[in-house]
């Protein structure tokens, strides 16, 4: 398959923008506007807030990344940015080690917030490829839960949702992304697709595609979402990111996660402290936790409100890794350990 080249590194594009100067959106469907779409080689590309993150200026920007077999192992290419005027596609590629080093500040500043859509592998791949410990992220994924858990009153395992299943929840964006598919057949025939260049207008339009529909997702959903589980955000967001980034040293130079707020800590009804849980699995016992056809992680997952993460064949092997209140965590590793040694539950 041939693979037609950009010709300038300026795209137009359809980006949905706040209305009024206000932090939130109306109801109304969005406003859309007509935006640039730059691809970066050099750090001097980029905005000064956002290579200089300041307290006096607080940005939120729509965050993605694209590789070859995104994972420690994998090949960072491109990581996306979307502003309020304009998308950045940082060409790792192109730019390397010195582009990234001058990213890294503002990927893990507190005063930048990240929207990305389910942030594991791609902090993986920061983490250890480029030292970069994501910080600060709002993961749409894990805002979809925290609203449907509202919604009903109680924990439910279904709250995970695709991005092309959040784009097209209206209460959210309502808009079809049937791009995709054809991105994702093209990645199947082409697995070096995000590795080639120059970059074609094809590359350019799917990877803007994947950020620039975020920050307005983004004020859809803290409008929803109530003081508790705007802190559940911060921290699920804060283990997520921690979650394939365990080492030998653990997680002793990252973030601390953040505390329980004041307003919360209510007597007698205060939420619980959150935790990540790396549990090791013995060689030839991951068959016994994961069970024929899933059925024992899913039995798993139904009798605790904890998340439970594998690595799968990108790895990390060997490792679960259970996210949630510490009750549940004791208690899914309670079970996990049964079911290494053999016993049913």
């Amino acid at each position: 398959m041939a693979f037609a080249a950009a010709t300038t590194t300026t795209y137009q594009t359809y980006i949905p923008l706040p209305s009024g100067s206000g932090p939130k959106h109306p109801d109304h469907e969005a406003l859309l506007s007509l935006v640039p779409i730059y691809v970066v080689t050099h750090a001097s590309q980029l905005p000064v807030e956002f290579l200089y993150p300041s307290p006096k200026q607080h940005l939120v920007i729509g965050f993605d990344c694209e590789a070859v077999d995104l994972c420690r192992y994998g090949t960072l290419c491109i990581i996306q940015l979307a502003f309020q005027d304009a998308v950045y596609l940082v060409d790792v590629v192109q730019g390397g080690e010195e582009l990234m080093k001058a990213c890294k500040p503002a990927l893990e500043s507190s005063y930048v917030t990240k929207v990305i859509h389910d942030c594991k592998r791609d902090s993986e791949a920061l983490y250890f490829q480029y030292g970069i410990k994501l910080h600060n992220v709002v993961d749409t994924q894990i805002a979809y839960h925290l609203i449907e858990e509202q919604r009903r009153q109680k924990r439910s395992q279904d709250g995970r949702i695709s991005f092309v299943g959040l784009l097209a929840d209206r209460r959210y964006c309502g808009i079809s992304y049937g791009e995709k598919k054809e991105i994702r057949s093209c990645l199947r025939e082409h697995p070096n697709f995000w590795a080639y260049r120059p970059l074609s207008k094809m590359m350019v339009h799917a990877a803007a595609d994947d950020v620039r529909y975020l920050p307005y997702i983004y004020h859809k959903m803290m409008e929803k979402l109530n003081e508790s589980s705007l802190w559940q955000l911060a921290v699920r967001g804060a283990l997520y990111c921690r979650c394939f980034c365990v080492s030998n040293i653990g997680y002793a130079d990252w973030p601390p996660i953040p505390s329980v707020p004041d307003n919360l800590i209510v007597e007698g009804n205060s939420p619980e402290e959150e935790i990540l849980s790396v549990l090791h699995v013995p060689p030839g016992k991951m068959g016994c936790v994961i069970g024929r056809k899933g059925s024992s992680i899913l039995l798993i997952k139904e009798s605790c409100t904890a998340e439970i993460v594998m690595g799968g064949e990108k790895g990390p092997p060997n490792k679960v890794f259970i996210i949630g209140p510490v009750k549940q965590v004791r208690k899914a590793e309670a079970i996990l350990r049964g079911r290494m040694l053999g016993h049913a539950f």
